[in-house]
């Protein structure tokens, strides 16, 4: 994780411009990267930040979580099997769809 102090952006007036009480927070082996400027000191601020780092890595992982909770439920309900009544039903629509197909193709009769 690296750290880095900045100035401030935003209503203030002489004393944002001069003073770098932002903290800029980058997990590295992800990526994030959190920036807070809420409070007055550069310590506290530092503090808000840390914790919206974990509070954004947590939701990072809860999500990756969840997708692969998701597609593990995915894979249950494709492999589940048919309800009886379902499947009755597409049996009769193939059957009438056979019947439909057997009229199909030349008209048989005397040659």
């Amino acid at each position: 994780m690296t750290t880095a102090f900045i100035r401030g952006t935003g209503a203030g007036g002489q004393k944002i411009n001069k003073t770098s009480s932002t903290v800029v927070l980058v997990h590295l082996p992800t990526g994030l990267e959190v920036r807070c400027q809420r409070e007055r000191s550069q310590s506290q601020n530092r503090i808000v930040a840390r914790q919206d780092l974990c509070d954004k890595l947590e939701t990072k992982l809860e999500n990756a979580r969840q997708v692969k909770r998701d597609a593990i439920e995915l894979k249950k309900r494709q492999n589940r099997k048919r309800p009886r009544g379902l499947k009755e039903r597409i049996l009769k629509h193939k059957h009438r769809r056979s019947e439909v197909k057997k009229h199909r193709g030349r008209p048989q009769g005397d040659e």
